[in-house]
């Protein structure tokens, strides 16, 4: 061995910290994956108990198409789904093309600078903000209007819907500056060189490069939102019926599982652990179509 290659031979405590760090993150990603498996399995057998897959499908839908009752026979999560999708849908029309803009100005027209680091420290603070502090926030702006009548929308859809748009924000925000990042500034350059005006480059360009990274930020910020329940609470989401517009009342599947596990009756138990599984069904459902949706944009990308 020449002296070159021994001094940039690996040290032997390398050689051994190397694969224990290996073996300590398998272990950390094991450690959350069982204990998901563990609490699935429990809130599945609380449901299923002796029953077969037939049977547990037939009172899920049974659960999906029933109000809410004080039977536990009755009882159900129509009222929930139906105000989660509308939440979903505000949500989605409001955050996600708010969110996508300001990241694009962010990354692609404003300077580097004091202001600029100012405005990205403020963003990711907001990221971390504690959910409740946010139903406080849509308690005072959005359900009383701070104050002014004309302006008090009270515990309605909009209010919650506002709310949680503003919650979701600052991750739409980070996810889609991190894949505007990801686009090689040598193909803006080149499209410059071209011709192409700044506005062009981002349309054509930027923006289709990045489409699969943004669409994973809109899938986080959707996820966050529909499993929330402190600011809703806070703004009032306690409805039983179904809401048929912005302007209705409403209450969602979070916290309709929340109102029947408490309950003393332990029949009620199931039912707020086939509402579990409704609310995951769900969430899985609308992971799976984001992913299809992200692929297919990625696959056209590549050309």
């Amino acid at each position: 061995m020449s002296p070159s290659d021994a001094h940039f031979a690996p040290r032997p405590i390398r050689r051994v910290l190397g694969p224990v760090f290996g073996i300590a993150c398998l272990l950390a990603t094991l450690t959350g994956v069982i204990v998901l498996a563990i609490l699935l399995g429990a809130v599945f057998s609380t449901v299923s108990k002796d029953a077969g897959l037939g049977e547990v499908l037939s009172f899920l839908g049974r659960l999906a198409r029933s109000s809410r009752s004080t039977d536990p026979d009755l009882a159900g999560f129509k009222a929930g789904i139906a105000g989660s999708l509308w939440l979903l849908a505000i949500v989605f029309v409001l955050a996600i093309p708010v969110g996508s803009g300001a990241a694009v100005f962010l990354e692609e027209y404003m300077p580097d600078g004091r202001l600029k680091r100012i405005i990205q420290m403020n963003i990711a603070n907001l990221a971390a903000v504690p959910s409740i502090v946010y139903g406080i926030l849509g308690l005072a702006v959005f359900n009383r209007g701070m104050g002014v009548k004309g302006l008090a929308m009270g515990p309605m859809l909009i209010a919650g819907g506002l709310t949680l748009a503003l919650l979701v924000l600052p991750v739409v925000v980070i996810a889609t500056q991190e894949a505007l990042r990801t686009v090689p500034t040598s193909l803006r350059q080149a499209a410059l060189a071209l011709g192409a005006t700044k506005w062009q480059v981002i349309r054509d360009h930027v923006l289709p490069s990045s489409l699969p990274g943004v669409l994973t930020g809109a899938i986080l910020a959707l996820s966050r939102a529909i499993g929330e329940t402190a600011p809703l609470l806070m703004i009032g989401a306690a409805a039983t019926k179904v809401p048929t517009g912005i302007r209705s009342r409403f209450t969602v599947l979070p916290v309709e599982i929340y109102n029947f596990a408490k309950e003393p009756n332990p029949k009620f138990a199931v039912v707020a652990a086939g509402g579990i599984l409704i609310l995951l069904a769900m969430l899985l459902s609308m992971n799976a179509t984001a992913i299809i949706i992200r692929n297919r944009f990625a696959r056209s990308a590549r050309g």
